[in-house]
């Protein structure tokens, strides 16, 4: 089985100001020349919901675009997510939820799915 590198993950937290942007374009662009692969950014410490937010995610897709990746958003607000999903970039950013704790769900991408011998093929 391949084994496939972790992707780089760039922490955002606080709240986001537009003079703070290119910073993070320039931290995104850094971390897809480390390994190449998709670059997860864990925006579950940004605290403002707003658009000045929303504008520096959208930049930071689009510098990884022009590295030739992409970023996926790891755990964000509901809020932020909502906002998102409402500006039409929720599918563009690629939303990373995390699993439910209190519901004894795993995170996402910790999930196993076993095929059962009985299982009809679909």
């Amino acid at each position: 089985m391949p084994s496939f590198p972790a992707p780089s993950v760039v922490v955002v937290a606080g709240p986001i100001r537009p003079a703070d942007v290119p910073e993070l374009c320039d931290r995104v662009r850094a971390a897809r020349r480390g390994d190449g692969g998709d670059i997860v950014c864990d925006v579950s410490g940004v605290t403002a919901t707003d658009l000045a937010t929303v504008d520096a995610l959208a930049r930071m897709q689009l510098a990884a675009r022009r590295a030739g990746g992409r970023i996926r958003l790891r755990d964000p607000s509901p809020r932020l997510a909502l906002l998102l999903s409402l500006t039409g970039l929720g599918d563009a950013l690629g939303i990373e939820p995390l699993g439910d704790p209190e519901e004894r769900e795993p995170p996402l991408g910790e999930v196993q799915e076993a095929v059962e011998t009985g299982d009809p093929t679909l």
